[in-house]
């Protein structure tokens, strides 16, 4: 009885184990099947990529250079600064003070190529045609070395502008009339906008002198219209009898001033303008000077200029004047003492640049 219920026990305690275990491995494989299931659909929603990867560099801009720095030209030679104010002073209508500074220039520096240049052009513009031929001539010495300036003038010299007094407007050399020197009354001719008034000729006593005396020009406006001033221009011609056979620009020293403060033509009485004729006793010639013609040209926005040209060979006395009148480069008035000089140089009705 023992034994039976002692192996009853027993095999009912290994059924409970093996049920146990049943239960045991059924718990594993549902935990395994549920998560393979899982597992595979985490897989599905995200494919790999066959792909390869790609990496991005990040790229930075080159930055711009820097500008240059800015660099002041260099200034001007003394030589370049008189061509500048020069050249200024030939367009304002200063040919007297332009050839002043050219002729000083040109004696300190007497190869250099644009100062005879613009020489020349300064006598053309003081219709020296005699005077500016030669500078020409003088351009041509220095060869091709003289660049453009040596090709202008070539070129100057074969038009072959002409140099006799009979050319109109250009106030050169002639033969002397010897009737009647100064007795022949003054020639005028007045224009629109301005007019002569007077010109009258004082001569002073002076010991160191042969000659000085002023020519003293009252110019007036002729209508109500508003004058510009910085358009009128004055020409002032001088004039020798060389030996008592030729007549030539004068080499004498001429200087111009204004006598009335404004000159500007705002009233309707005259603006007065002064020019002084002076030969000394003892004349020094400068080589670069001689034979140059002394005329001046004057801006009324000017008070005071000069001009010191140089006399040639021979036997020099003042013999008249011619002066022209322009307004925005029409000519407005003429006048001559004496009279036939404006039949030698008759007057262009334009003027000169």
């Amino acid at each position: 009885m023992r034994i039976v219920a002692l192996s009853s026990s027993l095999s009912s305690d290994r059924g409970f184990r093996v049920a146990l275990g049943c239960v045991v491995a059924f718990a594993v494989a549902e935990i395994f099947a549920t998560g393979y299931h899982y597992v595979g659909r985490t897989h599905a929603a995200a494919p790999v990529s066959l792909a390869p990867k790609v990496t991005t560099l990040k790229s930075f801009a080159t930055p711009p250079p820097p500008p240059p720095p800015l660099t002041t030209p260099p200034p001007l030679s003394l030589s370049e600064q008189v061509l500048v104010d020069a050249i200024a002073l030939r367009e304002s209508g200063d040919t007297a003070n332009a050839l002043a500074r050219l002729q000083d220039a040109s004696e300190k520096d007497p190869s250099n190529a644009k100062i005879l240049e613009e020489l020349a052009k300064t006598y053309e513009a003081m219709q020296n045609v005699d005077r500016s031929n030669e500078i020409w001539r003088k351009i041509q010495e220095l060869g091709p070395a003289a660049g453009a300036s040596f090709e202008l003038a070539a070129q100057r010299l074969k038009i072959g502008l002409p140099t006799s007094a009979s050319s109109a407007g250009l106030p050169g050399s002639a033969k002397l009339d010897a009737a009647g020197v100064r007795t022949e009354s003054a020639e005028s001719s007045e224009g629109t906008n301005l007019g002569i008034t007077e010109a009258t000729v004082t001569e002073s006593p002076d010991a160191e002198a042969e000659t000085n005396l002023m020519l003293r020009l009252g110019i007036k406006k002729r209508t109500q219209s508003v004058i510009d001033h910085t358009k009128v221009k004055i020409q002032v011609f001088f004039y020798d009898t060389v030996d008592d056979k030729d007549i030539k620009l004068t080499d004498a020293d001429v200087t111009y001033e204004w006598l009335t403060p404004n000159h500007d033509w705002a009233q309707s009485e005259p603006e007065v303008l002064g020019v002084n004729y002076l030969r000394p006793k003892s004349k020094v010639l400068s080589s670069e000077a001689a034979l140059s013609a002394a005329a001046a040209s004057v801006n009324p926005g000017k008070k005071k200029g000069s001009t010191k040209p140089a006399g040639e060979s021979g036997q020099r006395k003042y013999l008249g004047y011619i002066v022209r009148v322009y307004y925005q480069d029409k000519l407005e008035a003429v006048r001559a003492e004496p009279a036939r000089l404006l039949k030698l140089y008759p007057p262009s009705s334009t003027a000169s640049p």
